[in-house]
């Protein structure tokens, strides 16, 4: 592998002055600009870029970690995060914590030792971050959390509006005659769940529809989860005729016990999810959902933390996306 003193030898100059021109550090005259630049090519020098972190104090890279790299919604959320990333000279190291705190918090004091210039994270379940996200300041590396809060977060997020979204896609069942309506919510510790059940009750409310406990069911956020609990809530009676999935992964186990129950949807059970992720055009029926922008969170947060990185020392930013509800035909009128 190359180093610094054989592209000194072959471009005939200092060590001292491969290292300004490697780093931007001093004014080079062109020629010798260029003699070292020819050197590093011929040669194919590679910095390293931990030991060029241990000089100063950080390096280029941006740590995410993200809790379930199975679910189809975190790539676009990644996706954004990194095309931010790169175009403003930084690398992304995506790390997955299986939604267990005890490995997200592996991941974060692992990723201090490569001393990253960021870091954005999607919690886990049961997350608290405070205490490891003070040490990442105090040590000058911005931390942005977004999609979910972790407990008594008070730093920089991103958030999609889930109140108001689960509130549209609930008021756009009852418009449609439901008085009957349940739904399955992912865990309720996370805070985007708790508040998609927020929006669904409010709209309820509103509306004077009265909601038993038991049409309330709590899943984990994926498609077994919707599964199980659709089963559970149709043998309730009366049977609900609509159900809002806390997400899409939810909505596709719903869609499969539905079929397997004998019923249909949207004929006897309506159904709305939130996500609005790309399989839903291709579901049968095609999936009524919630609209975020999966890319918008990621890209956001990076943009943040790059402020963050070049000196911003503005109040923690709070951002809210909005969400719009998607309609396409799993969602009828109430059966008579």
């Amino acid at each position: 592998m190359s180093n610094m003193k054989q592209i000194a030898k072959m471009a005939r100059v200092s060590l001292g002055t491969v290292s300004h021109v490697l780093n931007n550090s001093a004014t080079v005259r062109e020629p010798v600009r260029n003699r070292v630049l020819e050197a590093v090519q011929a040669l194919g020098y590679r910095p390293n870029q931990v030991a060029r972190g241990l000089r100063r104090v950080k390096t280029s890279m941006i740590g995410m970690i993200i809790p379930d790299i199975t679910n189809p919604f975190f790539p676009a959320v990644v996706r954004g995060a990194e095309d931010v990333s790169f175009s403003n000279g930084y690398r992304l190291i995506l790390c997955n914590s299986d939604n267990h705190h005890s490995k997200e918090l592996v991941h974060l004091n692992e990723l201090r030792s490569f001393l990253p210039a960021g870091l954005i994270v999607i919690p886990s379940n049961f997350s608290d971050l405070t205490a490891q996200a003070e040490v990442y300041r105090r040590a000058g590396t911005g931390v942005v959390c977004i999609d979910r809060l972790p407990t008594n977060w008070s730093g920089d997020s991103v958030t999609a509006d889930n109140e108001e979204g689960a509130y549209k896609a609930t008021r756009h069942l009852l418009r449609l005659g439901h008085s009957t309506l349940a739904t399955i919510t992912g865990p309720l510790h996370l805070t985007n769940a708790n508040d998609r059940l927020g929006g669904f009750k409010r709209a309820l409310r509103e509306a004077k529809v009265k909601l038993a406990p038991e049409y309330v069911q709590e899943a984990t956020f994926d498609k077994a989860g919707g599964y199980s609990k659709t089963l559970t809530l149709l043998r309730l009676i009366p049977r609900p005729t609509a159900i809002f999935a806390g997400n899409d992964m939810i909505a596709l186990g719903c869609l499969l016990a539905i079929r397997e129950a004998g019923l249909r949807c949207p004929e006897d059970v309506s159904l709305i999810g939130f996500d609005d992720l790309d399989f839903g055009e291709t579901t049968n029926p095609a999936l009524s959902s919630v609209s975020q922008s999966g890319y918008q969170l990621g890209a956001t947060a990076a943009n943040i933390l790059v402020e963050r990185i070049k000196g911003n020392s503005d109040p923690p930013k709070h951002v809210v996306l909005e969400t719009s509800l998607t309609i396409r035909s799993s969602a009828a009128r109430a059966p008579n």
